[in-house]
């Protein structure tokens, strides 16, 4: 482990940045591997490995942060991965560190709704997994929407998986604003070509 520091300090971003910074860095270019590989903080690299698509690699890592946002987080992994009982125990332990904590308390509500779901189907979902996060901007797409028919239990499900998405690992105004500047830098660039 020794030797592995000291190769780290001698590459030129070790000497002027610490792992986390490193981190951070790799995180936001999008290479989450390497930044959860970079990070000492366990929670950010849990928030790496999750955006990864490696959720119960990203539970392990929650799991070494006894707190509330540690076991809520842990229980959107478990979640994704389509661990119910274990999101719920999670949410719980959350709960029970921070009570009436809504979204820990609608997530804990959606973890038990999809773990009855599949109790009655007679089968697991793992064919869902979902992959890793990416922003894409495609500004060639054809915009124009399609009518469809949507059945009210189609909806309800989609309503959850969204508010699913929209619960997810806890981020800061600055993944958006990022995605926002990049977005407007790809506009530019087209527009210049």
């Amino acid at each position: 482990m020794k030797t592995l520091a000291l190769i780290a300090s001698l590459t030129w971003a070790g000497l002027w940045f610490t792992p986390d910074q490193q981190g951070q860095r790799m995180l936001a270019k999008g290479d989450f591997l390497s930044a959860a590989k970079s990070f000492q903080d366990p929670m950010w690299q849990g928030v790496s490995l999750y955006r990864a698509g490696e959720f119960e690699k990203a539970a392990q890592a929650f799991a070494r942060r006894d707190t509330a946002e540690g076991h809520f987080n842990q229980g959107n992994a478990w979640l994704m991965n389509g661990k119910y009982e274990a999101a719920i125990s999670s949410y719980e332990r959350a709960l029970s560190k921070r009570p009436k904590w809504k979204e820990a308390v609608e997530n804990r509500d959606l973890a038990a709704a999809r773990a009855k779901q599949v109790e009655q189907k007679g089968g697991d979902m793992g064919d869902q997994k979902l992959g890793a996060d990416k922003i894409v901007f495609d500004k060639k797409a054809n915009n124009e929407g399609q009518d469809t028919q949507v059945t009210s239990e189609q909806a309800f499900s989609n309503q959850d998986v969204q508010a699913l998405w929209l619960r997810r690992v806890q981020t800061k105004p600055a993944d958006f604003l990022k995605a926002k500047f990049s977005y407007q830098q790809t506009m530019k660039e087209e527009a210049a070509n």
